[in-house]
């Protein structure tokens, strides 16, 4: 429970008292936050004394009267606005016209309490003034922490993109300076490179389209009937080549009805990405398993490969956005470190989960699974987790 300080600015000793007896034991539950206050209360008897305890220790809340015996409480109104002090004001008086009113809104009170009020009254009007306080900051904290994110955000993609670019630009510089001569080899060589960055640069860009329609709500959805067992087949003969040219063995494994209703482009997004980090990340002359089968309404892929693995310090991370497990078994491996974020996010479309289990140099199986959602229960999208940057990824 947190504490909040209020200061009682009142020459009436009576009011003051009553006042501090009234919150002495008063609680306020905000759920709009999930937090709970209660209040310590301080007492001024003038304006000149609120004054230098608000300088010294600002209150959260200041209950400030409109009458007082020395500078009045627009004197101190005003004069908390120029230092620019944020403490929460409201005036309590009886003798409030339109124009003071006006004058000490526009000087930043919060509210108005008139005498005489009950606790009830007092009660009702603190309320409302700790939740304006925590709803204002807890917006301030999400503010700052979209902010934040934001920056970190930029700077692993900028971090990303650097590389590429630089090496393309050095590729291209040897090219102009003449120092390669006429070798067409090399200049293959050259030229092959770079078309591999340029491809890793134009994945990275559609990746970060597909995960930013997903967390966004706004990517369009074609709920069928898709037979998960196809799609398999389609995503291995898409990276059968680049297998083969490693000698990688890849054998699917399907059990019972594999039907299921989902977003076709979603489900081959989530085996490319599995079928394609199994083939990257595993050693020459190495296997991948792809296993399909059905739970109930729950379908689960699992894909199993010999390559590299990693800790478990590793696999802890390896779903948040740019992750790439970086080693020296995995130095030269090109990849956004997107691919498995968006297949977790995507699982959760699906009312499903995500998972990896790893041993280094022994290889990964990564499961997944999808819940057989008919159209009308389809969640419409998936509540985004705030991008957690790390500095590597998979």
């Amino acid at each position: 429970m947190e504490t909040l300080k209020l200061l009682v600015c009142d020459d009436e000793m009576g009011m003051r008292m009553g006042v501090a007896r009234a919150l002495r034991d008063f609680s306020v539950d905000i759920p709009d936050v999930d937090e709970s206050v209660r209040f310590q209360v301080d007492l001024a008897e003038t304006g000149e004394e609120a004054l230098q305890k608000i300088t010294a220790d600002p209150p959260q809340i200041l209950l400030l009267d409109l009458k007082l015996p020395g500078i009045s409480g627009l004197d101190v109104l005003e004069e908390l606005h120029e230092k620019d002090i944020e403490t929460l004001t409201v005036m309590i008086t009886a003798y409030a016209s339109i124009e003071t009113a006006v004058r000490a809104t526009k000087q930043g009170a919060y509210d108005f309490l008139a005498k005489p009020f009950t606790p009830t009254e007092l009660k009702n009007t603190v309320t409302k003034a700790a939740k304006h306080l925590m709803v204002a900051r807890q917006a301030r904290r999400l503010a700052q922490e979209k902010r934040q994110v934001r920056f970190q955000f930029i700077s692993v993609l900028a971090h990303e993109l650097k590389a590429p670019i630089n090496a393309v630009e050095g590729y291209l510089n040897v090219v102009r300076d003449g120092t390669i001569g006429d070798n067409p080899e090399i200049m293959n060589q050259i030229i092959s490179r770079c078309l591999d960055r340029i491809q890793g640069m134009r994945k990275m860009i559609g990746d970060l389209l597909d995960l930013t329609r997903i967390e966004s709500g706004q990517k369009r959805r074609e709920m069928e009937r898709v037979d998960a067992g196809d799609m398999a087949e389609r995503a291995i003969e898409t990276f059968a080549p680049d297998a083969q040219a490693r000698n990688i063995a890849i054998e699917l494994h399907k059990t019972g009805d594999l039907a299921l209703w989902a977003d076709q482009g979603e489900l081959e997004i989530i085996l490319n990405n599995l079928v394609s980090n199994a083939v990257k990340y595993n050693k020459d002359h190495g296997r991948v398993d792809v296993a399909l089968s059905r739970d109930g309404e729950f379908l689960t892929i699992a894909v199993q490969d010999t390559g590299v693995g990693m800790t478990r310090d590793e696999a802890a991370k390896l779903f948040n956005d740019f992750v790439r497990i970086k080693n020296s078994s995995t130095s030269g491996i090109l990849g956004s470190g997107l691919g498995l974020s968006i297949v977790k996010k995507l699982a959760m479309l699906y009312e499903g989960k995500v998972k990896v289990e790893s041993e280094p140099g022994e290889g990964s199986t990564f499961t997944v699974t999808l819940k057989d959602v008919a159209p009308q229960q389809a969640p419409a999208q998936v509540q985004a987790a705030e991008p957690q940057p790390a500095p590597d990824a998979q």
